[in-house]
This record gives structure tokens, sequence and C-alpha cells, in this order.
């Protein structure tokens, strides 16, 4: 009988393609993969430490797999197990913690799956995750996401993610290249490029800085990829969009128009104390250059309230800027203080209570740029790709420039992509629309 795998991801994409790739290890191995709601041998678990939240999640996906299947393997990886390792150790059930750089190895770590009295842990140094491991996976039937770098080199100042993944690393543009084709030869329509920071594409392994292509070089490569219909940059530094990339994408022949570019604050006088590499004019300027060159592009921005020092007026000059600034929605993240950064030891902590209050305000504004984008594009003809999930008896998409749409409920229609003419925004915010062409 095979041995059963399931596997859990918290996170970002990222961790998405890495669990794809531990999950491919498996399978060489002779594993079955299973739901995780499923019965199985061994409980794979993909951690994440961005927020306090996903810190908390961690016990009760143990609780919930130990309620499955009591006598099984639980196995934590990813960054909360390189940052906390002893701390995931200790969580009734957990047999087995692995770090940064052995997580990818993991299928050498078991034994004979006997549960362990103590979580055994296998955790690097951090400056030894210095070699690149490459990933994809499928999200669905309809879109991959590419990893293409790894780890950063940043010192912003809330981050743990540099303590977790290591220096700032990149594929080679070969591999890149050649994990593309692989994916676009099993008819998935999109690539979504992941990585820490993406922008920074191009730093070699072992510490090597050198450059050896940049993020624009790997943008035109992959545009030369047969058989992929999008491509989609997930999320790039303000400092790093280069005006070059975005004239590319304008003229691209698979590049969506849709930038994700994190802000964290509208403030230079908390970007300073962030230690982020822009000002706030800066940011200004990349967003006057899509609208130039791409009106209709879709423009996402990350942004966090509460940081140590935001006064009232500070945040009242975040959302200003952002009310008056052309974008299409934001992400906003409430700012937790996180053991062994810079920013936990700031002056002028933010209580709970008004991080909150800010967090709505923002997430207000989010939802009036979102409809306010969504009623620009109402009459214009726009490419949708659709997905798999029949949602409450209708299928969504999403158009190349983020617009989400929905239609009753048409299996035929999963994994295809249409012309059709957006022509209402619904009650629940999604556009509906006309179909203006036939499948391809």
């Amino acid at each position: 009988m095979n041995k059963k795998v399931a596997f859990y991801t918290l996170g970002c994409k990222l961790n998405f393609s890495e669990t794809s790739t531990i999950a491919r290890n498996f399978s060489s191995e002779g594993f079955e993969r299973v739901d995780f709601k499923e019965k199985a041998d061994i409980y794979v678990i993909n951690t994440c430490s961005v927020t306090e939240n996903a810190d908390k999640r961690f016990k009760s996906i143990v609780k919930q797999a130990q309620k499955i299947n009591p006598e099984a393997f639980v196995a934590a990886v990813g960054c909360y197990a390189q940052l906390k390792p002893s701390e995931l150790a200790d969580v009734e059930g957990v047999d087995l913690v692995l770090g940064a750089t052995e997580k990818f190895n993991i299928t050498s770590y078991l034994n004979d799956l006997t549960k362990n009295d103590m979580g055994e842990v296998h955790s690097c140094e951090i400056q030894d995750a210095d070699f690149y491991v490459g990933s994809y996976s499928f999200g669905d039937r309809t879109r991959a996401f590419l990893k293409v770098q790894d780890g950063c080199d940043y010192k912003c100042t809330y981050c743990t993610i540099p303590l977790a993944r290591g220096i700032s690393r990149s594929d080679t543009l070969e591999n890149v290249l050649q994990n593309a084709k692989e994916i676009s030869e099993k008819n998935i329509k999109e690539i979504v490029l992941t990585g820490v920071n993406i922008g920074d594409y191009g730093k070699g392994e072992f510490g090597n800085k050198k450059h050896e292509h940049t993020f624009y070089e790997l943008v035109q490569e992959l545009d030369q990829v047969d058989g992929i219909e999008r491509l989609r940059i997930s999320s790039i530094e303000p400092n790093l969009l280069k005006n070059e990339t975005i004239e590319f994408v304008s003229q691209s022949n698979s590049f969506v128009p849709h930038f994700h570019i994190p802000l964290q604050s509208g403030s230079n006088e908390i970007l300073k104390l962030m230690r982020r590499r822009y000002m706030k004019e800066l940011y200004v300027d990349r967003v006057t250059k899509i609208r130039k060159m791409i009106p209709h592009a879709c423009i996402g921005v990350d942004v966090i309230v509460g940081f140590p020092g935001e006064t009232d007026d500070l945040f009242l000059e975040t959302y200003n800027f952002l009310n008056e600034l052309d974008i299409s929605y934001l992400h906003v993240f409430t700012y937790s203080e996180r053991d062994n950064t810079v920013a936990a030891s700031l002056q002028g902590v933010v209580s709970k209570k008004v991080r909150a209050k800010r967090s709505k305000m923002l997430r207000g504004l989010s939802a009036k740029k979102r409809r306010a984008f969504y009623e620009q594009q109402l009459g214009s003809n726009r490419t949708v790709l659709f997905e798999g999930e029949n949602k409450e008896g209708y299928i969504h998409g999403f158009t190349e420039n983020y617009v989400k749409v929905k239609s009753p409920w048409n299996p035929e229609l999963v994994n295809t992509l249409h012309e059709v003419a957006l022509t209402e925004i619904d009650d629940d915010g999604l556009v509906r629309f006309d179909f203006v062409s036939e499948a391809y």
C-alpha cells in the first residue's frame, strides 16, 4: 500500500509554488497525494510568519490533521519553521520541523513515520540558505505560480523574511524558461511570476551579487515562450519597477496590464522609519508612468497601518495620498510586532484599537477605489480567463487587467479565454458581461 501524504499551505504564492515542488518529491518516492481533509499517513504544513494570525492558525491546522488521523506524522516547514523551530516543535502533535534549506529534502528526514514524543528540529543557520531551489505550482487548472527568485537583501525594519528565507538569489534564465515551457505544455493559460523580491532577479547563488540577468531581460525572454497566453507580475518594489519594464508590458504579447506595487506608507517620515528604498514621490512617478503608457492597467497597492510612530496626522497623510492616487485596489496589512526586528523596539507604539480603526478606513477606501476602477472599465471589451470553481451557481473569471467577472455556471467555460464586453456591476461588486467571441 502506498503511504498517503497531504499538504496545507499558509501564506503567499511563493509558498504554494514550493509546496508543489515538495509534493512532487513525495510522488517520486511513491507517496500518494490526498486532500488535507482526507486521512493521510503524513501531513505537511508549509508555514508563514508574515502576520501574527498565520502563527495562530498553525496550531488549529495541526489539530485538524490530528482529528482526522491521531496517528499521522505531522511535519512543519517554511518561514515560521525557520524563525521559531522550537516553538513549532513544542506544539502537541508535531513530529518534525524543517527550516529553509531542509524543507526540499523532507523525504530524507522521514524514518518509519512513527510519531515522536517531541518534535524533531532540523533548521539551518539562515546564512546557509544561499542556494536556489526552483519551483512552480498549479493553483488551479487555469494558472500556475512560477518561482523565479528567493530571499531578500533589503533591511525593512518590520520584516522577518530575510531571517526566514536568507539572501536574495535567483533561478537561472534557462531554468525559468524551461519551467515556463513545461507549464505551457500542461494547457495552463496563465503564469504568475513569484518570488520574495522579484525585481531583484538576477543575483546568483552562494552570495554572488552580480546580476547575471536583469528582471527586464527575464520579462523579454518569457514573452517569447510559445503557448503561454498570459504572464502576470505578482508584486514588484517601486524602486525596481523600471520605465523599460512598464514600456515593454505596454507592448507585450503575453504580459498583462496589472501591476502590484508595495507602498507600505504614504508618509515619507514613516517610509524612513521602515527603511524603505524610496520616497512617496517615486511611487507617484511609477503610477503616473503606468497610467500614461497603459491607461486601463490595474494597479494594486500594499499598505501597512499602525506602524510605530504613525500618528493620526501621518496616517491621514497616507489616507489622503492614496485617495488622490489613481490606483485600483489596496491590500491592507495591520502592523504586528515581530521578534528580532528593529521596528519591535521603536517608540510611538500604536494601540491595537487604533490599528484596527485605520485598517477599516483603508479597506473602505480600497472598496471605493475598486468600484471606481470597475466603473471605468464598463463598456470596454476585455479578455476573460474563466476559473474552475462553481460558486453558488456562478463561474468567475478575471480580465487581463484584473476585473473580476461572473456568469451563470457553465463547466465548458472552465480554463477558456473569451473576449467579452463589460456591461454592469452586480450587487456583489462583480462585473457582468456579454460574450463577444468564441473561446480560444
